[in-house]
């Protein structure tokens, strides 16, 4: 498949900074200006939606948060403020809106109003999923594979060449081979935001690891696994942004066999990073245990037969390491909410890119 990008732009771009970019919901009483904005190059309000077949801010809470996102560029100027559209279980008529022309029209003009308003710098479909299974019960058909490049299509004529767009895929191969038409798509848009999380979801019969960096002979899937398949399918790896996890997922009824790794379970919560010194401390019967082949951390604690699998310093580090080795876009992660204000998983993203080679000290078993 032919190269999506110039020589000039992909020379550009490799020796471009990986962008580091944060999904940001306002959730749980966080502050925005209270974290490093100054380490973050894009930052992407979650989530607008669909009303009718317009791009809806729903509250004046929401619409005052993300202006406030915006007023971030007086202390961090190049940062990219983006809207984003949809989100798990909040796609239910993207498949008839987007199938029809009129239907993409008025989004994408509802859309440029929208950052037009509020001075932002682009869009992020978050469209969970075309043409395959996501939320259950919402529509999808074939179709909407082709309807996702028309959607693209428009945004990009409507917003014009300077505006952001970018959008999230799932980090299976269904979702690789089936939702998008990447040679159409890619060459419109500024990045594909893999999410290689999730990857043992909340229908999951067994446990896992949700968003390991490698494979492992009992789990297949991984962002690694994710990133190989885009490139064999041509997307450059320029216009790839890596997956991470600012939070943990919760197993129960888990056997101890293996520490919990692998074995028949059912997903029972999440919980955010800044979250986890308490809840999965020793005192409270939780072990630590780390996949030297996936590179993955995990716990497991015995008595409440709890596994949980998550992304921790170590791992972001090594997570952003793998993005500048292969030569990606930048580092992805949901949600910024979920870190703590200081020395966070932020802060390691962010001296791992500005070159610092030691890892975070992780005691192992």
């Amino acid at each position: 498949m032919a190269l999506m990008l110039s020589a000039g732009s992909l020379k550009a771009q490799k020796t471009a900074k990986p962008n580091v970019i944060a999904y940001y919901t306002g959730q749980g009483a966080s502050v925005i200006d209270s974290f490093p904005i100054e380490k973050i190059s894009h930052l992407i309000y979650s989530f607008g939606h669909l009303k009718g077949d317009s791009l809806n801010i729903t509250s004046a809470k929401d619409s005052a948060l993300i202006s406030k996102m915006v007023e971030m560029k007086k202390r961090n100027p190049a940062l990219k403020v983006m809207i984003a559209m949809g989100g798990w279980g909040a796609c239910a008529s993207c498949s008839e809106v987007f199938g029809r022309n009129e239907g993409r029209k008025t989004f994408a003009k509802t859309t440029k109003a929208l950052l037009d308003f509020f001075k932002a710098d682009g869009i992020d479909i978050d469209w969970e999923y075309p043409a395959v299974l996501g939320y259950p019960g919402h529509r999808y058909t074939p179709d909407d594979k082709h309807n996702f490049t028309l959607l693209i299509k428009e945004l990009r004529n409507k917003l014009g060449k300077k505006a952001e767009i970018s959008f999230a895929a799932g980090g299976t191969k269904n979702c690789i081979d089936s939702c998008f038409e990447w040679d159409k798509v890619m060459p419109l848009v500024n990045r594909v935001n893999v999410m290689s999380y999730d990857l043992v979801g909340g229908y999951a019969t067994q446990s896992g690891h949700h968003t390991p960096l490698y494979s492992t002979p009992q789990q297949t899937l991984s962002a690694d696994y994710a990133v190989k398949n885009l490139i064999a399918l041509g997307v450059p790896a320029q216009k790839i942004a890596l997956g991470a996890a600012f939070y943990a997922r919760i197993f129960e009824n888990t056997s101890d066999a293996n520490h919990g790794l692998n074995q028949p379970s059912k997903f029972v919560n999440s919980i955010g990073y800044k979250d986890f010194n308490n809840e999965f401390s020793t005192e409270n019967g939780y072990t630590y245990y780390w996949d030297e082949i996936a590179k993955a951390p995990y716990y497991y604690n015995p008595k409440t037969r709890y596994f949980v699998t998550f992304d921790d310093p170590k791992s972001i580090a090594l997570k952003s390491k793998y993005v500048i080795d292969q030569k990606l876009n930048g580092i992805m992660f949901w949600e910024l909410a979920n870190d703590t204000y200081s020395n966070g998983l932020l802060d390691v993203i962010d001296k791992t890119i500005k070159g610092y080679k030691e890892l975070p000290k992780v005691t192992t078993q």
